[in-house]
């Protein structure tokens, strides 16, 4: 489990995006994953909310964590969907998915996303993707 989680946090380093994000990742196993982002001033949208697109990212991040640790492949997202349940204000999110089912090639996971400020958290969102094993590009 210590190589899988090792693993996970290499994937992360590797992401330009995720650092700038300043992405955490707390836990992964084979059916489930916990990430950690620090809510910044810059997240913020104009009436003081993190922006969705904060949140969308967190969701599928953590769903392609759970798809690859699945799966025990090189994962892309091919769809997912979002539900926004409350504006989210706070420090942090928490962003915790898990498997719902793994075939061959792909994986459906869901995704709750939280927002936490002294020790309280609060669901802000909901979302389900499925992942799909990476084709090898052609050189």
């Amino acid at each position: 489990m210590d190589d899988l989680f090792e693993w996970g946090r290499k994937v992360l380093a590797e992401q330009p995006f995720s650092r700038l994000l300043g992405a955490e990742l707390v836990s992964l196993s084979r059916t489930a994953v916990e990430m950690r982002l620090p809510i910044k001033p810059e997240f913020r949208q104009q009436y003081g909310f993190v922006h969705g697109g904060v949140l969308s990212y967190a969701a599928d991040s953590a769903l392609t964590y759970v798809g690859a640790s699945a799966l025990d492949a090189l994962v892309v997202t091919s769809e997912f969907k979002i539900n926004y349940l409350r504006p989210a204000l706070g420090d942090v999110i928490l962003a915790r998915a898990s498997l719902v089912h793994a075939g061959r090639n792909q994986a459906v996971c869901r995704c709750d996303i939280f927002v936490a400020q002294a020790g309280s958290e609060k669901l802000c969102a909901v979302a389900q993707g499925t992942i799909v094993k990476a084709r090898q590009a052609k050189v």
